[in-house]
């Protein structure tokens, strides 16, 4: 990112975690090795060196052991943040929350690289005295509506509206050809944690994971693709993308999840790293949400028209 031919970097940012009894003995240098795989052990040794990782406040030595309860800081430098589209459109606003129109590629919340270039980050720009708070949150590649809390009741009754299963959420998917698709069927594969060599877990269909649950119908079909309508009953992370690809018909352009609704991890090369969550080219959209307005217990629901491939 540049602005007037100069590069622009981000605040940088403080990572502030505390030692619990299960990582007590490790040294500072292992626990940031073993925690976060990003970096490699140089990198982080380089940190540490500079002064970067403070422990309890001050500076430390790499192999010091560390004891449970004490605090672990790291100050990263400002950074370059990768590009994303930050224009976003306001759909609806009152004193209690906002519906906000997500573009694709544009992060909800900080992570991977992201601080000042995400959804949240944005919103408390614009919005500095109500602390926006995300009800939801759809991935970096999903477009569509979010729903955005502005007061403390707001945050309260929505978020037990989804605890509660009471948030009506309708997307399209796009996923390849299926002319013998059945016209309406529903996923309730489970989704659980799979081990990642960078990330350390990653959400994909396992057989003793979380209960899921998807209900589809097909809108549209060609040769090329098929247009689906997906009402998600749970919210479990990246449910959509994993329960199509589970039963055989992953997203168009999803390169992360195939066939079968595991993350695909093939080895990771100089060039190449291995794909995450938060790439983009497949294609969701969130269309439709519709809940109990907290301050009217009015039933509201709102449509975000879908772009491109993925309109009717």
């Amino acid at each position: 990112m540049e602005a007037s031919g100069q590069t622009v970097m981000n605040r940088g940012w403080v990572y502030r975690e505390q030692v619990t009894r299960a990582k007590a003995g490790l040294s500072v240098l292992q626990y940031y090795t073993q925690h976060y795989r990003h970096s490699s052990q140089a990198e982080w040794q380089e940190r540490i060196t500079a002064g970067q990782v403070l422990l309890d406040g001050k500076q430390v030595e790499a192999n010091t052991q560390l004891r449970p309860g004490q605090s672990l800081t790291y100050h990263r430098p400002p950074w370059e943040e990768p590009e994303v589209p930050l224009n976003f459109e306001v759909l609806h606003e009152d004193s209690d929350l906002l519906i906000v129109a997500k573009p694709s590629g544009l992060p909800v919340l900080p992570g991977g690289g992201f601080l000042e270039h995400t959804l949240l980050w944005q919103l408390q720009q614009r919005y500095p005295q109500t602390e926006p708070v995300p009800i939801h949150r759809l991935g970096r590649g999903t477009s569509g509506l979010m729903l955005i809390a502005r007061s403390p009741l707001a945050r309260a009754s929505l978020s037990q509206q989804m605890r509660d299963r009471q948030i009506h959420k309708v997307y399209r998917a796009l996923i390849g050809p299926a002319p013998n698709l059945e016209p309406h069927f529903t996923i309730t594969q489970p989704i659980g944690k799979i081990p990642h060599p960078v990330l350390g877990y990653i959400y994909g269909a396992t057989p003793d994971g979380l209960f899921a649950h998807s209900d589809c119908r097909v809108i549209k079909r060609n040769a090329a693709s098929t247009l689906l309508e997906v009402t998600i009953q749970t919210g479990r992370p990246h449910q959509i993308r994993i329960h199509l690809a589970s039963v055989g018909y992953p997203l168009v352009g999803d390169p992360l999840y195939d066939v079968g609704g595991v993350p695909q991890c093939p080895p990771a090369t100089e060039t190449e790293k291995l794909p995450v969550p938060g790439d983009c080219g497949y294609h969701l959209h969130a269309y439709q949400l519709a809940f109990t307005h907290p301050q009217t217990q009015q039933l509201v629901s709102f449509v975000c028209p879908a772009p491109g491939e993925l309109s009717d």
